[in-house]
């Protein structure tokens, strides 16, 4: 299995006759702010921004056709109804946030194809499993600290044969082992978690950052979003550890079959190989300049160097790697960019803050609730990149209305798109691990929703009291 975001796939199922009527009045009222005379109070181009957002974003919820086509849709329909030139929404495309992932994936893929990301997973979760209980936490915190360093969808589908054979070693049965149901939820949940911590956790972070440098030409550093998301990270890695090991207790106390599949494995590997060293080296180096000097010389700059040195040092061919790049997230990044620089340019989100709530001061408190509330929900129904597109956007609008930052509003938004716990649909590591059929739906679903509220509250402990320890005050 290949880590390509599973929320850009192409479906061929015709959709419900409910969404097809939703689809359809979404795009009636989208052509009503085209077409028709614009409010009072918006521009006209502010009227045809809104209506092709409307267009777009029912597209983005309702995914009847790939997250990527939509965005190609917007780069169409912005400059046709005149909301912004050719121009300008075709340069989207070549935005810092789109070069900083692909040379993620670049990096991410070399790590896998050399084996290193396979010896380190052997040897972190070989180190913890002599006991039920340690083999899952073993898988826990290995896929939430491979997933601070690389995308969560490449960590699940890396980890995701090691855990599928430490089940085959023990002869867990399918849909019933509750030992089989803890490792693969929590190797799901353990790189959901750990993908909040930095910016190489996912697309999103980046995504978002992007729409706060066009919007306000400002920007969130590597180590500042570390340093903010990142307890919070590690705080929910032993939550889920906890949680899962509680609602699904091991039925097995001997795991010695699971110890020596991994003892053998790391014996097979044999030394660590000269490409590894080398991996490993161009990852370590990258992780620094981006700590160090990616405020100074851009993020993108030192992606793109490392992802070039994977070549230079010849770790990997490019047919290597280009399957491991997710070219729909990239595709999709231009229109989406474009969408949000429109709807901020036009003061269609400031038109819309002002229809719903008027002129007044918002209190903050009940913004962030209501924000991240909203982020941590809609996210386990569609993309949490397409949640950052509707999202991010949106909280722009409220800050001339509370006098937060757009820093703050970006990351109160962008952080809980990332707690996707219940659904397979919600995120790429909840599908990678429900395709191995060991859990069931209704499992993730009542677990994953007390997780859920257990996570929106680690989150807003951390907002209200260890960020301003930052300097991130309220």
């Amino acid at each position: 299995m290949t880590p390509q975001d599973t929320s850009t796939s192409i479906r061929t199922k015709r959709l419900p006759l409910t969404k097809t009527i939703f689809l359809v009045l979404a795009i009636a009222a989208g052509l009503v702010f085209i077409l028709q005379r614009p409010p009072q109070g918006l521009s006209p181009e502010g009227s045809r921004c809104i209506g092709v957002a409307i267009i777009c974003f029912s597209l983005w919820v309702l995914q009847s056709i790939p997250l990527a086509a939509t965005s190609l849709l917007a780069v169409i329909l912005l400059p046709t109804f005149n909301v912004l030139g050719r121009a300008e929404v075709f340069s989207y495309f070549g935005n810092s946030a789109v070069f900083f992932l692909i040379g993620v994936f670049i990096l991410a893929a070399a790590i896998i194809r050399t084996g290193l990301s396979k010896r380190l997973a052997f040897l972190f979760i070989s180190r913890f499993g002599k006991t039920p209980r340690g083999l899952l936490f073993g898988v826990v915190v290995t896929a939430s600290l491979f997933a601070l360093f690389m995308p969560a969808h490449a960590v699940a589908a890396m980890m995701f044969p090691v855990v599928l054979e430490i089940a085959t070693a023990l002869h867990l049965e399918r849909g019933r082992s509750p030992l089989g149901k803890s490792l693969f939820l929590g190797l799901a949940w353990g790189a959901v978690v750990g993908s909040i911590g930095t910016y190489l956790g996912g697309a999103r972070v980046p995504l978002a950052v992007e729409f706060l440098r066009k919007s306000y030409d400002r920007t969130v550093s590597f180590e500042t979003w570390a340093l903010a998301a990142t307890p919070a990270a590690i705080i929910l890695t032993f939550i889920v550890f906890f949680i899962v090991s509680r609602f699904f207790p091991s039925e097995r106390r001997d795991v010695s079959g699971a110890k020596a599949f991994l003892q053998a494995e790391l014996q097979r590997l044999g030394r660590l190989s000269l490409g590894e060293l080398k991996t490993a080296l161009i990852t370590g180096a990258a992780i620094i300049l981006w700590i160090t000097a990616g405020h100074r010389i851009g993020l993108a700059v030192v992606s793109i160097a490392a992802a070039i040195a994977v070549f230079i040092f010849r770790i990997a061919h490019w047919p290597e790697v280009n399957e491991y790049i997710n070219w729909g997230v990239i595709v999709m990044y231009g229109g989406a960019i474009a969408l949000g620089k429109a709807l901020y340019e036009t003061k269609a989100v400031e038109w819309l803050v002002n229809l719903f709530l008027g002129s007044d001061k918002i209190s903050t408190w009940p913004l962030i609730l209501l924000l991240s509330g909203l982020a941590l929900f809609i996210t386990e129904a569609i993309s949490n990149a397409a949640a950052v597109v509707i999202l991010v956007p949106l909280s722009f609008g409220f800050v001339a209305h509370t006098g937060l930052s757009p820093e703050l509003m970006t990351m109160i938004v962008t952080i809980p798109t990332g707690l996707a716990f219940c659904l397979p649909v919600g995120t790429p590591p909840n599908a990678i691990a429900y395709s191995a059929g060991y859990f069931h739906v209704k499992d993730s679903l009542t677990v994953g929703l007390l997780l859920k509220i257990i996570a929106w509250a680690v989150f807003l402990l951390s907002v209200r009291f260890y960020w301003p320890l930052l300097g991130m005050g309220m």
